[in-house]
């Protein structure tokens, strides 16, 4: 099985915690039925016939922090992650930011 080069004992224990398979949601806008609601890509597992096999990631759980931020996470706050899922969730979650809140919930805040 393949592993990074570096952070190998942290990357090891976010694998094995996820049973080395990516543990995205829907956060990437995907609903991922096929997978009863998580992603389906494994580590080293042929992900489709048009990609080879996947290479899982550790990312924070949360896609908006930053690599500043990212690098004092414990292992507890990382998620494992393919490639297209943590694309697809940093995308997502840039497009909510810039649409800002919803002026549906209401004014909680005016006064």
């Amino acid at each position: 099985m393949s592993e990074p080069i570096v952070y190998a004992d942290q990357w090891r224990a976010v694998m094995q915690r996820a049973g080395y398979r990516c543990q995205c949601v829907g956060q990437c806008g995907s609903k991922h039925a096929k997978g009863g609601g998580r992603c389906e890509r494994q580590h080293d597992k042929y992900a489709d016939k048009h990609h080879g096999p996947a290479r899982l990631l550790t990312a924070p759980a949360d896609p908006t922090l930053t690599l500043t931020a990212a690098v004092a996470l414990s292992t507890g706050e990382l998620r494992a992650w393919c490639g297209f899922c943590l694309d697809g969730a940093r995308r997502t979650a840039r497009t909510a930011a810039r649409k800002g809140p919803d002026p549906n919930e209401g004014g909680l805040f005016d006064l």
